[in-house]
């Protein structure tokens, strides 16, 4: 079965760094886009930053200039750097990413298990 797995979170303080990494695993033939999401209290899931099986990215206004999505493709994982933290980043992030299944040759969007990350002092 065709999996994400996402690992990374946790507490820092204003201004520290973390680094997010996500992992699928299972039956891929490929994968197009991936993708991370952040969800705070209270708020609506949004898209923090993607990037194609190509290299290009595209990311929030918010976090441009601090986050860095990276993929590496031989190893089906993706990674968001996070630099320069605010306490509004707090959020559970998700990861998210467009699998072709080598069984069927057909694409699922598939969804991470949620990894949180607190900005506090």
């Amino acid at each position: 079965q065709v999996q994400l797995v996402e690992s990374g979170g946790g507490l820092v303080q204003p201004g520290g760094s973390l680094r997010l990494s996500c992992a699928a695993s299972g039956g891929i033939r490929s994968i197009s886009a991936m993708r991370w999401y952040r969800q705070a209290p209270g708020k609506q899931r949004e898209l923090v930053a993607r990037i194609t099986s190509g290299g290009m990215t595209i990311y929030a206004d918010s976090v441009k200039g601090r986050f860095t999505i990276s993929r590496d493709n031989a190893k089906n994982t993706v990674s968001l750097q996070m630099n320069s933290l605010k306490p509004e980043d707090t959020a559970v992030y998700y990861c998210n990413a467009d699998v072709m299944q080598l069984a069927t040759y057909t694409f699922v969007e598939l969804w991470g298990q949620g990894t949180l990350v607190t900005v506090s002092s």
